[in-house]
């Protein structure tokens, strides 16, 4: 008879951040190890609040299933001694099976005999794994950071304070640090109490009793309701950002919605100001009336019930007034901030040991940016913004503001820009230049930003990347990752006609001043391959398909623009129903360019043309060249493997008429030379072998 599981961990309050992930985890081991136990359930349910994780099974088997499967051993020419007898190799074969050798026999697989042996095994009592298993599961959870309490070994998110582990009514015994599996779980810390779980079905009802949402989503659609509710009472527009929401949503039992004030006279600092201290400080969210503008209220949530909500509301109130205090005292003295004094402080922070102050960084952006631009070719304004604001972008890090609020570094040097008179198109620049900041995030809207963006990207990952800092596995310290990924979406996002090849001698041109410690092809080749990478993850998010990513990456990417453009033409005549007329084309392409490869020359002797077939491919392909090369150009990357897969006809009635590797050397070097020159406008565009089917 199928009987339910449940497991939680008890724990000290757990970070916000690691919550979730923490959650999946269980949730994810508990569903392999049922999976590689052969032991069949119903469903696998995952909770979690800031001091538990459980997992409850449902319908768990009684026992595993019985297993009978063939076990491939030795070939039957070392199965069998002289006598006939089986060899010793085939004794140990049945021996490590479990089985007698009389119980082996002879099975043909791949025109070769092996000796087999029929393995039975059968199922274990679940009750009698899960005093075992459990406490292996529970210790093998993984957190990005971990301690030790006491004089227990165990390194852990946090202390363990109680165990449960019910299978139907029975509880597994085992211990961990100390704590003793029970069926007794904990409620909210200050409005409920220690209650009995008699059954794994019961646990969310004898929580919910105590105080405590422990359902995740309906943790979350309570707190969602409390805001639209208050949103709707008051015609307040509350802005709930899903980090944020997350970080709420894990910090808190039992959710209740409450709003409070501050004084209106704090708006004359930058809302952005407000908005973060509220945000990332109190976890606040902030309100906003229909147009947009801040509001002197904010909405948060207590880890509680609505019983004297006045007075809560009255001690937030008074924590974020220190807050917004500080931050004004903060704001009036950065006015007083000269650009060029903080530019000269900047000379003090380092940057990094082996790549300068953040002064020399400043300083190698600038050159960078510049150069950019004049390949560009941008007009005198242009150039003369991208160079202030590029000399200027870093200034507001030595500002208290920014020192305090470290998110707020470039917003605050627009303000600060602007208020001191430097042109709109530079302060606004010196915010955008950090765009995009994270994953969801835009680029820079202003060609200005955008470069100075790329530039100030572009030397980081030059500079790690000259220094031997590149990111392996997960570990990217300095968020290269992220830095390049940057720059792709804004090369994208402005249609910057540069290659990377262009950018990354630029970059390495200047880090080149202070001296490289590795060789400049070894970094570019790395470059190269870090943002192939970058480029890979864009075409996937954009659902091009994996063959047709790896086709077009194995052509090179130098223009990221056209790379993209590339992908999505090829994956729009490569669709199922497109296959059939668009096939004999990869073909054609294919063979040219295994061919191709043992060509040793480019140059084409029409007067060596032993038959018309040679002919018609060189004239066709010399007009495809001209058209190909024109619509590539105009980033037309349609036409350009339209004009491309033209050239498959005469392709084909050439392989029909001609022997290419004929015993004439001349005749066999010339059609390979043809070859060659049809091979780099077909590689040029995709390694078509790459496609499936």
């Amino acid at each position: 008879m199928a009987k339910d599981l449940l497991l939680e961990i008890g724990l000290e309050e757990v970070p916000a951040r690691f919550v979730r992930g923490a959650m999946d985890q269980l949730k994810e081991k508990m569903e392999k190890w049922l999976t590689d136990s052969r032991l069949a359930y119903g469903e696998v349910k995952a909770y979690a609040t800031p001091r538990r994780l459980a997992v409850l099974v449902t319908e768990l088997a009684d026992k595993q299933e019985d297993v009978t499967e063939e076990v491939k051993g030795p070939s039957r020419k070392i199965a069998y001694d002289e006598n006939g007898a089986w060899s010793k190799p085939a004794q140990g074969f049945a021996r490590s099976q479990g089985v007698e050798p009389d119980s082996l026999f002879i099975r043909e697989v791949g025109n070769v005999e092996y000796v087999f042996a029929t393995k039975s095994s059968i199922g274990v009592e679940t009750s009698s794994l899960l005093s075992e298993a459990l406490p292996t599961l529970i210790t093998s959870l993984s957190f990005p950071k971990n301690m030790r309490w006491g004089s227990y070994e165990l390194k852990y998110i946090r202390p363990i304070r109680w165990l449960i582990a019910l299978h139907g009514s029975e509880v597994v015994p085992f211990e961990i640090t100390g704590v003793t599996t029970s069926n007794v779980t904990r409620g909210h810390r200050f409005l409920g109490n220690d209650t009995v779980v008699e059954q794994p079905s019961v646990y969310v009802e004898r929580l919910l009793a105590e105080q405590v949402i422990v359902n995740v989503e309906e943790r979350q659609k309570a707190i969602v309701a409390g805001i639209q509710s208050l949103s709707a009472e008051r015609g307040w527009n509350i802005a709930v950002k899903d980090d944020l929401l997350e970080e709420v949503l894990f910090l808190v039992e039992t959710p209740t919605v409450l709003t409070g004030s501050f004084d209106p006279l704090f708006l004359q600092i930058p809302q952005e100001v407000l908005i973060t201290s509220m945000r990332e400080h109190q976890r606040y969210f902030p309100v906003f009336d229909s147009e947009g503008t801040l509001l002197p209220y904010f909405v948060t949530v207590r880890n509680g019930d609505a019983a004297s909500l006045d007075v809560v509301s009255r001690g937030n109130e008074k924590v974020l007034r220190a807050r917004l205090s500080d931050a004004k005292f903060f704001y009036e003295e950065d006015k007083k901030l000269v650009i060029e004094d903080a530019l000269a402080k900047l000379n003090n922070i380092v940057y990094h040991e082996e790549l300068g102050t953040v002064a020399d960084k400043v300083r190698r952006v600038r050159k960078v940016a510049d150069r950019i631009a004049q390949h560009l070719r941008l007009d005198q304004s242009e150039l003369e913004d991208i160079s202030r604001t590029a000399n200027i972008c870093k200034f507001d890090l030595v500002s208290q503001m920014v020192y305090e609020f470290p998110e707020l570094q470039g917003i605050m040097g627009e303000d600060y820009a602007r208020k001191a008179g430097e042109r709109e198109s530079v302060a606004k620049a010196i915010n955008e230049h950090y765009s995009p900041r994270n994953a969801g995030d835009r680029p820079a809207a202003s060609l200005v930003g955008a470069i100075v963006g790329i530039a100030d990207k572009l030397d980081t990952i030059a500079g790690c990347f000259s220094i031997g800092i590149i990111p392996t596995g997960s570990q990217d310290p300095y968020a290269l990752r992220r830095q390049a990924a940057g720059i792709v979406s804004t090369l994208l996002a402005h249609e910057l006609e540069i290659t990377l090849t262009e950018l990354f001698q630029i970059a390495l041109d200047v880090q080149a001043d202070r001296g490289l410690k590795r060789e400049v092809y070894d970094i570019n080749k790395d470059m190269h391959e870090f943002f192939a990478l970058r480029i890979k993850n864009v075409l996937s998010e954009q659902a091009i398909r994996y063959d047709v990513v790896d086709a077009i990456l194995g052509a090179g990417v130098q223009d990221i623009r056209r790379t993209v453009l590339k992908a999505h033409a090829l994956q729009a005549v490569n669709t199922e129903s497109g296959k059939l007329e668009f096939r004999p084309a990869v073909e054609a392409f294919n063979r040219v360019c295994n061919l191709a490869a043992k060509a040793d020359s480019k140059q084409v002797d029409a007067n060596l043309f032993a038959d018309a077939a040679e002919g018609s491919l060189y004239e066709a392909w010399q007009q495809v060249h001209g058209k190909f090369l024109s619509a590539s150009t105009q980033a037309n990357m349609v036409e350009a493997l339209s004009v491309l897969s033209s050239l498959s006809g005469p392709i084909v009635a050439f392989f029909e008429a001609v022997m290419v590797m004929a015993e004439d050397e001349a005749l066999r070097r010339n059609r390979l030379a043809l070859l060659a020159l049809v091979a780099d406008d077909v590689k040029q565009f995709a390694d078509f072998s790459k496609l499936s089917g």
